[in-house]
C-alpha cells in the first residue's frame, strides 16, 4: 500500500481515538501552560493549539464556540480566550514551542516538551486581590 496523499500521523489509533488524544493534549497544554509527551504527539499537537490560539485572539462568540468544542473543559477554553490570548497580543504565529528531551526508559521514545513561547504564567488579577486582603483585616 502506498503513502501519497496521506496527511499527518495515525499514532497506532483509530480516528476517533486519536481526535480525542489531540484534545486532551490541548487541554492539558492550555490549562498546565507545558505539557511532556512524545516528539510525535507533541508535533501533532502543536498547529492544532496554534490555530485555538489565533481564533481565541479574534475574541467574539463565534470562535469561542469553535474553542469549546474543539477543547475538552469548558474552564479550559475560557482560560484561553480570557487569559492566554490576551498576552499573546503581539504575536501573529509561532505561539508554541516543541524542545526534545531525554528518551522515555520504557521503550526508549523520543520525548518533548511542548510550551508556549511567552510567559503566560504571570496572573496579574490574583496578585492585585491577594495584596488588597490584609489591608482589610485587622
Amino acid at each position: 500500500m502506498h503513502r501519497h496523499g496521506y496527511q499527518g500521523r495515525k499514532l497506532h489509533r483509530e480516528t476517533d481515538q486519536r481526535q480525542a488524544l489531540i484534545k486532551g493534549l490541548a487541554d492539558s497544554l492550555v490549562i498546565h501552560g507545558s505539557i511532556e509527551t512524545t516528539l510525535q504527539k507533541a508535533k501533532e499537537v502543536q498547529p492544532y493549539v496554534e490555530k485555538l490560539v489565533t481564533k481565541a485572539k479574534k475574541n467574539d462568540l463565534h470562535n469561542r464556540r469553535q474553542i469549546i468544542s474543539s477543547l475538552m473543559t469548558l474552564g479550559a477554553a475560557h482560560k484561553l480566550v480570557d487569559e492566554i490570548a490576551p498576552k499573546l497580543k503581539g504575536r501573529t504565529s509561532g505561539y508554541l514551542r516543541i524542545k526534545k528531551t531525554s528518551n522515555r526508559r520504557g521503550d526508549n521514545a523520543q520525548m518533548a516538551v511542548v510550551e508556549f513561547v511567552d510567559d503566560i504564567s504571570a496572573s496579574e488579577p490574583l496578585d492585585k486581590e491577594t495584596s488588597k486582603e490584609p489591608a482589610e483585616t485587622k
